[in-house]
């Protein structure tokens, strides 16, 4: 038996080891899997470990009172990965866990390959040296970070982003507002307020009361939130308080059919900064970029930044192509204005979506899909230890 063990951390990292445990087993139906993951995870046959929605955390202080339990969960994985002995360790993202436990089963002889390169080059770059002594391959999603890497000594592949596969392009606006009972002179708007507990109870009093100053210029606003399994909770206690009732979807295929809605409507986008940036690029949304975090990490992490910009579309673009509204910036009346400029000017909008196309061509690997292009990269790593 070759045993390929993965380990994600989040939502997004779900996803992702779901897609590549299919791309590997596409080419490979010998392999098996186990390890720790979420929903789309056990739909591949993997049994998780415990539930990875203890490591949904964020920031430096949010994780202080779970650090002991924390240490727990990691002891827990690392004696799993020493008892099953695997042909290769996969770890997705989630760099706080996943990175220590890759530091404490590396003696175990197993290589070690991380899935989304951490984001050292935007701050704190002299972690690179302990990543090395942690990692023997890194599958990257953003096409500068191979320079980075290879000058650090650490094997690198650049396999495209996932987005691109996400789909968010594809959804049905005629389903999505007959499914909802939406009237002609409704307007959908999307709210993402992240997957992480500690962000959606940030950021959902300030989108609500963002969405209250924006419908008094806009009548007719209605928005759509869709909710991750992990802050379906804090999501609907909040919701329940803004001036006009959401619509919560679960599922890709609901929110694909909501991105849809919103982009023929000519809505916009209020988004918590990650990857929900780069899903509203896929599928053509006008957005503003919105984060907060507690005061202390903010100042903390203020020092050690070494990027221009916080959303990943406008890192892509080298400029703005979206507004960014962090932290003492991150308050209802900007994020209402923003969130309005393109749905009130056109140009604006379509000056969002040129900005798009530019920084999504950079986000393609050389050929085909990221999850392919992952799994080949797995390959390779296992071929020493499985062709004998």
């Amino acid at each position: 038996m070759t045993l390929v063990y993965l380990v994600a951390g989040e939502a997004s990292g779900d996803v992702l080891g779901a897609r590549l445990v299919a791309a590997l087993r596409r080419r490979r139906p010998d392999l098996e899997f186990a390890g720790i993951g979420g929903p789309r995870m056990a739909e591949q046959g993997i049994e998780s470990l415990f539930d990875y929605r203890e490591l949904a955390l964020m920031g430096l202080l949010e994780v202080l009172p779970k650090v002991f339990r924390l240490k727990r969960l990691l002891a827990d994985a690392a004696a799993d990965v020493a008892r099953r002995r695997p042909a290769v360790l996969v770890t997705i993202d989630s760099p706080g866990f996943t990175l220590r436990l890759a530091a404490l089963v590396k003696p175990f002889g197993q290589p070690v390959v991380h899935y989304v390169a951490p984001q050292v080059w935007a701050w704190r770059p002299g972690r690179v040296v302990k990543l090395r002594q942690k990692v023997d391959r890194i599958l990257c999603l953003l096409p500068f970070e191979p320079v980075f890497f290879e000058h650090a000594g650490i094997p690198v592949t650049f396999v495209g982003h996932p987005v691109l596969e996400s789909g968010a392009d594809a959804g049905d606006a005629a389903r999505f507002r007959a499914a909802h009972g939406l009237a002609p002179h409704e307007r959908p708007v999307i709210v993402m307020p992240g997957s992480r507990r500690m962000e959606a109870k940030r950021l959902l009093p300030l989108f609500g009361e963002a969405l209250r100053i924006a419908a008094v210029r806009l009548p007719g606003l209605r928005p759509v939130v869709p909710v991750a399994p992990i802050v379906a909770e804090a999501v609907r206690a909040a919701a329940a308080g803004w001036p006009v009732a959401p619509i919560l979807v679960e599922g890709n295929d609901a929110k694909h059919d909501a991105f849809a809605a919103v982009a023929e409507g000519g809505g916009a986008g209020l988004i918590k900064s990650g990857t929900s940036s780069l899903e509203m690029a896929v599928a053509g949304i006008p957005h503003v970029v919105a984060y907060r975090v507690n005061p202390i990490t903010a100042a903390i992490v203020r020092r050690l930044v070494k990027v221009p910009h916080a959303s990943l579309v406008n890192l892509m673009a080298e400029r703005e192509v979206v507004p960014e509204r962090i932290q003492q910036d991150c308050v209802p009346d900007a994020l209402a204005e923003a969130l309005l400029r393109p749905m009130l000017d056109p140009a604006v909008a379509a000056a969002q979506r040129a900005g798009f196309a530019e920084a999504l061509a950079k986000l393609r690997a050389p050929e085909g899909l990221p999850s392919e292009a992952a799994a080949e990269a797995v390959l390779r790593i296992l071929a020493p230890s499985t062709d004998g």
